[in-house]
């Protein structure tokens, strides 16, 4: 007689021992996304040690004639403290060009110097400009080409020197594949200047310094590293010379080699102007560029770029596309551009070095 199925508990599915649950497996981090969160994190500390030098002190954060800053507290990563090329895409609450931390030297230094504003109406205050680039080296040397720092050979270095290829292509308008292959470029910018300060002569010998420069200096040992060190860690390593404070828009063109000797050659022998306008644009087309950048404005303002975009476009049979070459010599557009380029960033500095304040020392 044969067992009924409720009479055996062992042939009960039931009751079979369930197997022992699987480990489950996190999934290993890739590479790549470990590689950016810790470029976020070093941002983060950079900022949090520039907020944190900003206000202890007697530092402050000051564009002007005279200030003297320490460019290597943050040599490669100017661009977080200094208002020179888009920085992020998100929306920053706050408007502002300069945070870097800086240091009175000399006292009475606005007697010195010397600034003005281009306000004046229905004229475009700016300049429209190209430049031809035979490799990533040189576009980045472009584009900071009226940045100048005393005693630096490679002064775009300080802004450029901690970009990976990655960040540098956003920040330029272009495609990461065309910042790492074998191209050249043409940087076209439209500059609209704001506000310029100088120094109307160099600083007299005898001019006074602040107390508190003063007294280092009688204890500083020349020729002891250690002493010089600290005085650039308290004082600074350079002080401004000149700047001018506006904004711009720029765009990249990225060529084949052959096709940029051709436009370079043709450019440099007649001229930009004497070229027809059918040859300029076909010259930075889609079908002779290898690859056209984004419109970009130097202080990342979205409303102007949008403004780029709707405005700035041209169609060609059945091909559009957006240039800033649609601005050459158009006085219509370029008087409503006048007034979206704001004071939101800085377009020249010159830094000149601390040595000024040790004259009367041996060199």
């Amino acid at each position: 007689m044969s067992p009924s199925p409720s009479s055996s508990s062992s042939s009960s599915p039931c009751s079979r021992p369930r197997p022992a649950p699987r480990p489950r497996l996190r999934p290993r981090q890739r590479p790549r996304q470990s590689l950016c969160c810790l470029w976020q994190w070093l941002l983060t500390l950079l900022t949090l040690a520039m907020l944190v030098l900003a206000v202890s002190g007697s530092r402050e954060s000051q564009l002007r004639i005279g200030k003297a800053i320490n460019i290597f507290l943050r040599y490669g990563y100017l661009g977080i403290s200094m208002r020179v090329i888009p920085y992020n895409d998100s929306a920053e609450s706050e408007r502002w060009i300069f945070k870097e931390p800086t240091r009175n030297i000399y006292m009475n230094m606005s007697a010195l110097a010397q600034s003005h504003e281009d306000t004046t109406p229905g004229i475009f205050h700016g300049d429209f400009h190209m430049e031809f680039c035979e490799n990533r080296r040189q576009l980045f040397q472009a584009y900071f080409r009226d940045f100048t720092i005393d005693r630096l050979d490679k002064p775009w270095e300080a802004f450029t020197g901690g970009w990976f290829m990655d960040n540098a292509a956003k920040k330029l308008g272009i495609n990461t594949s065309f910042i790492q292959g074998d191209y050249s470029y043409v940087l076209v910018r439209v500059v609209r200047f704001r506000e310029t300060g100088k120094l109307n002569s160099e600083i007299p010998i005898n001019q006074p310094l602040e107390a508190e420069v003063g007294a280092r200096i009688q204890q500083f040992q020349a020729g002891n590293l250690t002493s010089a060190v600290r005085f650039m860690e308290q004082f600074g390593t350079h002080y401004v010379n000149s700047y001018t404070t506006g904004n711009s828009l720029y765009q990249v063109f990225v060529y084949s080699r052959k096709n940029y000797k051709m436009i370079k050659d043709r450019v440099k022998s007649k001229g930009l102007n004497a070229l027809s306008k059918l040859d300029l644009y076909n010259y930075f087309a889609p079908w002779f560029a290898e690859h056209l950048g984004q419109i970009r404005s130097a202080s990342g303002n979205a409303t102007v770029e949008r403004w780029a975009r709707r405005k700035l476009q041209y169609e060609y049979y059945v091909v559009k596309y957006v240039t800033l070459l649609k601005l050459h010599g158009n006085s219509t557009l370029l008087r409503s551009l006048d007034s979206l380029l704001g004071n939101d960033a800085i377009l020249q500095l010159d830094l000149k070095a601390m040595n000024v304040v040790f004259r009367e020392f041996p060199e």
